[in-house]
């Protein structure tokens, strides 16, 4: 097939459950594939590592010389932003989440995690059939980033509404008619980010502890947010702090059980966990890409990409470029020197990857003795529509 179909063909929903065979056709086209649509596709590691950490490559989809297709185009969280801006917005993000602020917030919640798992854990008996996204992957980081943030629970299901609205229109694809799509995700924004606004005002001077309270109780001018900018960029912790987690434990397990030979092996050495979640996120990450646009023309691997165009690096090929990685198809948590894009990479790293991390092994670490005599239902499970953000939708396992 020609390669300027290469992105169609990986965001078609048949290729969900293997894409990768499609990533090898990319690295062996690339570096740099111009698709029909006008964007480029780059899926080789040492390019993609070499544009998160160029200064003219912009994250801010204002920048692209498309017209506006949404309202997100207009008010992009400070995912989507450039310094100095995006520095300001994420500081402000990050001081009640972590260091230097909040050192300890993040390692205060292991006890909680801990038994969040233990208690979803304790509902599964031998000869039962669980769907491992609904009653484990889902409720863990969605309880988590709730108490985080100090959304009440009986109120998740609001939020999931809108989240689910939003995650559809974040996709990447080739061009089409998204006018319902876009009309759906800005009322779902404005109906979240107004519902997360109302509920920080009534913390303004009364603070519960929560990042909402930190938020709008801000001592420094500097790094207060205006409500558009609370909003925005709660709405991008709440579905951030979940939906990449949930993908990483569902493809965690379901590389397991595809592999009784290492579940065997990390039952018998837990000690191997960490180093079993760093390979997951190379092998299985929950995020396969990402969209940049040069603010200048530039020149990668001897292709000149045009200022404003739409560049979009496939994160998950970059994890199995075997220039990078040693027999990159095959899953070792042993695996030394494991740099991967999991959470990206450059100034948009992932500052949730430190509680990603512990909400996974926490779950597998709770999970494996339960897995000893599981078995899929349904192999490959039905995946969630979004190409970007690539997990099993449902994960039903018999144990």
């Amino acid at each position: 097939m020609d390669s300027d179909t290469l992105l169609a063909r990986i965001t078609d929903y048949a290729n969900r459950p293997d894409p990768y065979p499609l990533y090898a056709e990319l690295r062996d086209a690339g570096p740099v594939v111009r698709q029909a649509d006008g964007s480029y596709l780059i899926g080789t590691y040492h390019e993609i590592a070499a544009l998160l950490h160029d200064p003219r490559i912009s994250a801010d989809p204002r920048s692209s010389t498309a017209p506006a297709a949404s309202e997100e185009t207009a008010r992009p969280p400070f995912l989507r932003l450039d310094d100095p801006e995006h520095h300001r917005q994420r500081t402000a993000a990050m001081r009640p989440f972590g260091p230097p602020h909040s050192p300890g917030r993040v390692d205060a919640m292991r006890g909680e995690i801990a038994q969040i798992t233990k208690e979803l854990a304790e509902a599964f008996a031998t000869g039962r059939q669980i769907d491992v996204v609904d009653d484990f992957a889902y409720p863990l980081p969605v309880t988590v980033i709730c108490r985080l943030l100090g959304v009440p629970r009986e109120d998740e299901h609001l939020l999931q509404a809108w989240t689910d609205v939003l995650v559809t229109s974040a996709d990447l694809g080739p061009a089409g008619d998204t006018t319902e799509r876009d009309r759906a995700a800005n009322q779902a924004r404005q109906e979240m980010g107004g519902y997360l606004v109302d509920l920080a005002e009534q913390r303004r001077d009364r603070p519960t502890g929560d990042m909402l309270s930190d938020f709008i109780n801000e001592p420094d001018p500097a790094l207060r947010f205006t409500d558009e900018e609370l909003a925005i960029n709660t709405i991008l912790l709440f579905i951030a702090g979940h939906e990449t987690t949930v993908n990483l434990i569902t493809n965690g397990v379901l590389t397991l059980l595809r592999r009784p030979d290492q579940l065997d092996r990390l039952r018998r050495e837990p000690g191997l966990l960490p180093r079993t979640v760093e390979e997951l996120l190379r092998y299985e990450p929950p995020v396969h890409m990402r969209e940049r646009i040069p603010l200048v023309d530039i020149d990668v691997a001897g292709t000149t990409i045009p200022k404003g165009a739409s560049v979009v690096l496939a994160l998950a090929s970059g994890n199995r470029d075997p220039k990078r990685f040693h027999d990159p198809d095959r899953f070792d948590p042993t695996r030394p020197d494991n740099q991967h894009f999991g959470f990206g990479s450059g100034i948009h790293l992932c500052f949730g990857a430190p509680l990603a991390r512990i909400e996974a092994e926490a779950a597998l670490g709770a999970l494996i003795p339960h897995l000893s005599t599981a078995r899929l239902v349904q192999d490959p499970p039905p995946y969630r529509q979004n190409a970007m953000l690539r997990g099993p939708r449902h994960l039903p396992v018999h144990l």
